[in-house]
C-alpha cells in the first residue's frame, strides 16, 4: 500500500480576506453621509423624515420575511438599511409616507427576497423599486413640482426636466460649478456632485466597489454626451451637465456597482459600465424619460450574465499525446 498522502480539496471559498456584509454595508452608509447631510440641510426636516422612514420600513420588511421563512433575523448585517437609505435618497423630500412604504416593500420583497434573498437578485433592488414607482406614479418623481408645492418660495429648478422640455437655453444660467455644489432640485441625496464624488472615492479606496464600473460608466456617459452635443449644441446639453445632474453620480458609485448584479471580471466590468453610461444619455436625449440612469442600469443588469462570460483566452496551447 502506498504511503503517499492524498491531496485533499475542499469546496469554495478557499480563502477569506476578512470582508463581511456588515462591514460593506456600514462603509456604504458612511460614504452616503456627505450627500445625505447636504440633502437634509437643503430640504430640512421633511428630508430627514423620508430617510428615517425608508430605512425603518426596509428593515421591517426584511424582518417580516425572516419570520415568515422561519429564519434567524438578518437585519444586523445592515443590507436592508442600505437599500432603504439609497431608496430614500432618490426620492424628493416631500414624498408621502405611503410611497416610502410601498417603495421599500418593492425593493426588499419584490426586488430581493422573492429571488432567494441577498445575492440572488438579478436586478438592483433599489432601482427595481424606483422604476416601478416611476412607471406607476410619475408625479411622485416630479422634483421641482413637489418641492414648489411644499415651499412656494423654492427657486432651484430640476435641470434635466428643463432641458428635456424647454431646451438647453433653459439652463444657460446654471454653471457647472453650481451643479457641482448642489444648486439644483433633485432627490434628497442626488443634487450635490462634490458630496457624491467624496462618497465614491471613499468606497473605491476601501475596496467596497471596483473602480472599473464607476469610471467606465462616467467615461461612457461623457463620450456619448459629447457626441450628441457636438451634433447639435442648441438641443443637447454638454457632457459636464449630464455628469452632474439627475442620478448620474449616485448611479455610478452606489447603484451600478451592486455586487449581485454587476460583473466580476475586468473587461466585462468596463463593458457593463460604459454600456450603462451610453444608455443613460441615449434615454435622456431621445427617450421618453427625463433621467435614463434607472432603466440604463436595469438593462445592463439584465445583460450582466452574458457580459460576464466575456473573458480573455488563456495563454498556452494544447499538446497532443505522443
Amino acid at each position: 500500500m502506498s504511503n503517499a498522502k492524498k491531496f485533499v480539496v475542499s469546496h469554495a471559498p478557499f480563502w477569506h480576506n476578512g470582508d463581511s456584509i456588515t462591514a460593506r454595508s456600514y462603509h456604504t452608509m458612511i460614504a452616503a453621509i456627505p450627500a445625505l447631510l447636504f440633502g437634509i440641510s437643503t430640504y430640512g426636516v421633511p428630508a430627514a423624515r423620508v430617510i428615517a422612514l425608508s430605512i425603518a420600513c426596509a428593515m421591517l420588511w426584511e424582518l417580516g420575511m425572516n419570520y415568515i421563512n422561519r429564519q434567524e433575523p438578518t437585519i444586523a448585517n445592515a443590507s436592508s438599511a442600505v437599500i432603504g437609505l439609497l431608496f430614500g435618497m432618490l426620492l424628493p423630500a416631500t414624498a408621502p409616507w405611503w410611497i416610502v412604504v410601498i417603495g421599500t416593500f418593492l425593493a426588499i420583497i419584490v426586488g430581493r427576497e422573492i429571488f432567494g434573498g441577498m445575492g440572488g437578485n438579478p436586478f438592483n433592488p433599489v432601482l427595481t423599486a424606483i422604476a416601478i414607482v416611476m412607471l406607476s406614479w410619475p408625479d411622485m418623481l416630479d422634483y421641482y413640482g413637489a418641492l414648489v408645492n411644499y415651499n412656494p418660495g423654492f427657486s432651484m429648478i430640476y435641470p434635466l426636466e428643463a432641458v428635456k422640455f424647454q431646451g438647453v437655453e433653459a439652463v444657460s444660467g446654471i454653471s457647472i460649478v453650481n451643479l457641482l455644489i448642489g444648486k439644483q432640485a433633485g432627490g434628497i441625496g442626488t443634487p450635490c456632485g462634490i458630496a457624491l464624488f467624496i462618497g465614491g472615492a471613499y468606497l473605491i479606496y476601501n475596496g467596497v466597489i471596483r473602480w472599473e464600473i464607476s469610471i467606465s460608466f462616467i467615461v461612457g456617459l461623457l463620450i456619448t454626451a459629447h457626441l450628441f452635443n457636438a451634433a447639435d449644441p442648441a438641443k443637447y446639453a454638454c457632457p459636464g451637465f449630464h455628469l452632474l445632474t439627475g442620478y448620474t453620480l449616485i448611479g455610478a458609485f452606489f447603484l451600478a456597482t451592486e455586487d449581485a448584479t454587476s460583473p466580476v471580471n475586468f473587461i466585462p466590468m468596463l463593458i457593463y459600465g460604459a454600456g450603462a453610461g451610453f444608455l443613460t444619455v441615449l434615454i435622456r436625449n431621445i427617450g421618453a424619460y427625463v433621467d435614463g440612469v434607472v432603466f440604463a442600469v436595469l438593462l445592463m443588469n439584465l445583460a450582466n450574465p452574458l457580459i460576464d462570460r466575456l473573458r480573455p483566452k488563456p495563454l498556452g496551447k494544447v499538446l497532443e499525446n505522443a
